[in-house]
């Protein structure tokens, strides 16, 4: 046994802990998963049942956590997790799950299908078998702040831009402010213009705001990738900037797997809650909606649609706030099928979309959510999650779908009555 399996098998072992243990020994094979999973319902393939995906760690946990299993492996009755496994097992845990929790949500006994992925991944990371585009976007966001690599220029170069824009300052490093406001790459490289909509919009409602040179991208490719270590790094960086700075919040940007790293996973990955309140830029432009502190002036006319982020609704719990925003700045707002908690992926994330290999598998699931954007006919789909708008544009394109996509933080800031 090579120096790698057997750290990747150490890695998996000790992701099989009493919930793990309990969710293995009460699933029916029902077969329910498989009917949530965008991946199976578009190519039909059996082995990508969600729970077949986790057949490896299953294995383990069989032959040597279980009494039958136990006496079966003496008798050489349970087969070995070898190298080529591994090697086989990857296409399925990192090609053909984008961790949306779907089949978590329709797991009859309440497996939690999403966080078992997780704990696969983090072996296979740590045997060698993950697609080398996550692994390298990890050590260039460790090592110069961004998966992307260094950023500062171009975050900069886009702050000048906002604020030629819209004549209002952003402060940098500002000690005391009320939040630090967090972005994702994609938002810096592709979206620059939610930085000028979130400076009108937070001029207008009071709210004092800054951006840390330390620790300005959310992004968290550890968690995508499987690395503990990895993901602990990124959000201590983030956390020891906001604490640096004193501010009262963090806004965690149009980024899911940001979002869920961040408010949910962030404080267990570092073993201490924070000093200050997580909050997702749509949850907070829907309290000021609340408060009477923002206020639009006119709507959108054209039939728009809206892509609901599995990591910020289904994960996250943040399904309300988007349609009260919408309500106030589109007229002719409709849903698809299937909208809200229980949306289809976008087909891109959990970095999926960031794995060449996985290209032709994710064009095709996108077919699912193909039907839906069909049915509705919308002139614009309106999104709150940058990976999801960047995914969608890609999609859209591929299959010959001529509409729009717009952020709604970015939409937002288009109707603002800021007079």
């Amino acid at each position: 046994m090579t120096a790698t399996l057997e750290r990747g098998l150490n890695a998996l072992r000790e992701q099989i802990d009493a919930p793990v243990a309990s969710f293995f020994s009460s699933c029916v094979s029902c077969g329910l998963c498989a009917e949530a999973c965008i991946f199976y319902r578009e190519t039909e393939d059996p082995k990508y049942t969600p729970i077949r995906k986790l057949d490896l760690l299953r294995r383990i946990w069989k032959s040597e956590y279980t009494l039958f299993g136990r006496i079966a492996n003496m008798f050489g009755l349970m087969p070995k997790v070898t190298e080529a496994d591994l090697t086989a097992w990857e296409e399925l845990v990192y090609d053909s799950c984008t961790m949306c929790g779907r089949c978590t949500l329709v797991c009859p006994v309440g497996n939690d299908l999403t966080m078992m992925i997780r704990k696969m991944r983090e072996g296979m990371s740590a045997a060698g078998h993950a697609p080398t585009e996550l692994v390298g976007a990890a050590g260039r966001h460790a090592d110069f702040g961004s998966p992307m690599g260094e950023l500062h220029p171009a975050l900069h170069a886009q702050i000048k831009h906002a604020e030629k824009e819209t004549g209002i300052p952003i402060e940098m490093d500002k000690a005391g402010a009320d939040y630090m406001v967090l972005l994702s790459a994609q938002e810096i490289a592709e979206y620059p213009d939610v930085l000028a909509a979130m400076s009108r919009i937070f001029k207008k409602a009071g709210i004092t705001w800054t951006i840390s040179n330390d620790g300005f991208e959310a992004t968290n490719v550890g968690i995508q990738l499987g690395n503990r270590d990895v993901a602990r790094t990124l959000v201590t960086r983030v956390v020891e900037a906001a604490e640096k700075l004193g501010v009262k919040g963090v806004i965690s940007p149009e980024c899911g797997h940001a979002y869920q790293a961040l408010r949910w996973e962030g404080p267990n990955l570092i073993g201490r809650p924070y000093k200050f309140e997580v909050v997702h830029i749509i949850e907070l432009l829907d309290h000021l909606r609340a408060e009477g502190k923002l206020k639009t002036k006119g709507k959108d006319t054209t039939k728009v649609t809206f892509h609901d982020p599995c990591q910020i609704n289904r994960r996250g719990g943040i399904n309300r706030e988007p349609r009260n925003l919408m309500h106030m700045v589109a007229s002719n707002f409709v849903e698809t099928d299937d909208a809200g908690t229980m949306n289809w992926c976008c087909s891109g994330g959990g970095g999926v979309g960031a794995n060449e290999r996985a290209t032709d598998l994710r064009f095709k699931a996108f077919n699912r959510k193909k039907a839906q954007f069909e049915k509705v006919a919308p002139d614009k789909i309106v999104t709150m999650c940058a990976y999801c708008h960047h995914t969608l544009e890609e999609q859209l394109e591929e299959h010959n779908m001529d509409i729009e996509v717009q952020g709604l933080t970015e939409l937002i800031g288009e109707y603002l009555d800021d007079e």
